[in-house]
């Protein structure tokens, strides 16, 4: 399975990225997760596969975060904060 996804960066925290499905944008994100995240900054768009090597995520568990939950939090190396 490989999807088109946007990836948006927080400009509150460094390193703090949302990956949703490029279609849907951010219509399924929560929008209590929107306000603690700040204005999302688009800062890219890719076609995501399993086999597909991200820096800090594994692109198969981001696709499936995507299909159920409509995206796929990424937060800061070592920060244990939960905002979804």
């Amino acid at each position: 399975m490989s999807r088109l996804v946007k990836i948006y960066k927080s400009p509150r925290k460094q390193d703090m990225y949302l990956y949703v499905d490029y279609a849907e944008a951010l219509t399924r994100v929560p929008q209590a997760l929107l306000d603690r995240f700040g204005e999302p900054k688009e800062a890219l768009s890719i076609e995501l596969t399993p086999e597909r090597s991200l820096a800090r995520a594994n692109a198969d568990q981001v696709l499936a975060q995507i299909e159920s939950a409509g995206y796929y939090l990424q937060l800061p190396p070592g920060d244990p904060a939960d905002l979804s």
